[in-house]
């Protein structure tokens, strides 16, 4: 069991450290988890409900509304009635949010050069496939009822 304490203490580490350097090269007025809302649409692909990306980042929908809002109001989202659902609404990125979050990514870049010179790629490439599995699992377990 320590190890596996010792294993999410240093993730937690890790993501703090990463979302402070993150926060550091986003523009005035933004936060780490108003990228991660364009990211995660990005990743998994948009038209998405509110509800859907609150949950799929495990914070009240309030919390996610008021990023939402945010990223809309800058026009790097849309926010669309669900064409199934009049009563639901779905979410895309706009060109403009695609290409803010490639400015973003591409401010780290000095940052990451510079872990990359620290932390070999050939390690990175060896531990990439073992963090995924352990997100795959803790994505499918947080929804086990408890």
């Amino acid at each position: 069991m320590p190890d596996y304490f010792r294993l999410f203490n240093e993730i937690g580490i890790i993501g703090q450290l990463s979302r402070t350097l993150l926060e550091a090269r986003l523009p005035p007025g933004y936060v780490a988890a108003q990228f991660s809302v364009l990211n995660h649409l990005v990743r998994v692909g948009d038209g998405r409900t509110p509800l859907a990306i609150a949950q799929a980042f495990q914070v009240p929908k309030n919390s996610m509304t008021h990023s939402l809002t945010v990223l809309e109001r800058e026009g790097l989202i849309e926010i669309r009635r669900n064409p199934q659902d009049g009563r639901s609404k779905l979410v895309y990125i706009t060109d403009k949010g695609r290409k803010f979050r490639a400015d973003v990514i591409d401010a780290l870049a000095p940052d990451i050069a510079r872990i990359a010179a620290a932390v070999p790629p050939e390690f990175v490439a060896r531990l990439l496939p073992d963090l995924e599995i352990l997100r795959k699992f803790l994505d499918a377990d947080r929804d086990r009822p408890a």
